[in-house]
């Protein structure tokens, strides 16, 4: 009795919390009873091989599919069922792996399109309030361009995405996530197909943002970026999460050295 009144002490104060998650794909056990929780203000780290389920548990948390079993609470509120735009108005926000902007528009223009709750998203809005729509759109526009300086990509605020370098399109990406307002994002490999000078910018703008008092999941195969990062690392092998700890921790625990190098990688 008492596990269980601590445990749910433990999903209300977490900002996102997995209990027992299980997702089946057939006869494949993609994440098999994966649990564990997101502290307010951290930056936790997701690492594994290769097929170790990260990713699949990324779009459990973020409601791109949903578990066969178990339970996903985002500040305190079981939301296993809801659909990725209800966990987006709920404060979870996520990037992905390959960033896909809308490569005709602008970038601020990019950006803005992640405002959550816009009064002009409704078209009698649009004639019956035509004011609120404007100062919306006026304050939307503000805030984009902020936020675009605070990723460093001010200066073309004004060109069509598509002019963009791959580490500039996840700079964009996290600046359009921020737009939305989240408690938490969920990052998927921000390091990837970056280049050194770039990948720098990249960690500088997830400290700043996390001086915020805006919580990090990331999922990063970059151990020396995880490092200087991470306040926590999990690390996953074959659908299991297999320890949890400091990155200093992991990197030395004889499982973990199993998982990359012997038969799980």
């Amino acid at each position: 009795m008492s596990e269980t009144i601590e445990r749910q002490d433990e999903i209300r104060a977490a900002v996102l919390a997995a209990k027992n998650v299980v997702r089946r794909f057939g006869g494949l056990v993609a994440v098999n009873d994966v649990s564990f929780d997101v502290w307010p203000g951290e930056i936790l780290g997701l690492i594994g091989p290769n097929g170790a389920g990260k990713t699949t548990m990324f779009d459990l948390l973020a409601g791109s599919i949903l578990p066969t079993s178990g339970d996903i609470f985002l500040n305190g509120v079981q939301v296993s069922g809801e659909a990725a735009h209800r966990r987006i108005e709920r404060g979870l926000g996520r990037t992905f792996q390959i960033p896909r902007p809308l490569p005709n528009l602008t970038l601020i223009e990019n950006v803005m399109l992640a405002a959550q709750g816009q009064a002009g998203e409704k078209l009698l809005a649009n004639f019956l309030a035509p004011r609120r729509v404007a100062a919306e759109e006026k304050a939307g526009e503000k805030k984009a361009l902020e936020l675009l300086e605070l990723v460093a990509l001010t200066h073309l605020a004004h060109e069509p995405a598509r002019v963009l370098s791959g580490g500039q399109r996840k700079l964009l990406e996290l600046s359009r996530v921020m737009m939305a307002d989240p408690a938490i994002i969920l990052l998927d490999e921000p390091a990837a197909g970056v280049n050194a000078s770039l990948l720098e910018v990249i960690i500088d703008r997830i400290r700043d943002i996390n001086a915020r008092g805006i919580t990090f999941l990331l999922i990063e195969h970059n151990i020396d970026m995880v490092t200087r990062l991470c306040h926590r690392v999990l690390v996953m092998a074959s659908g299991q999460l297999l320890c949890e700890g400091t990155a200093d921790e992991v990197a030395r625990d004889p499982r973990v050295i199993g998982a990359y190098l012997g038969g799980a990688a």
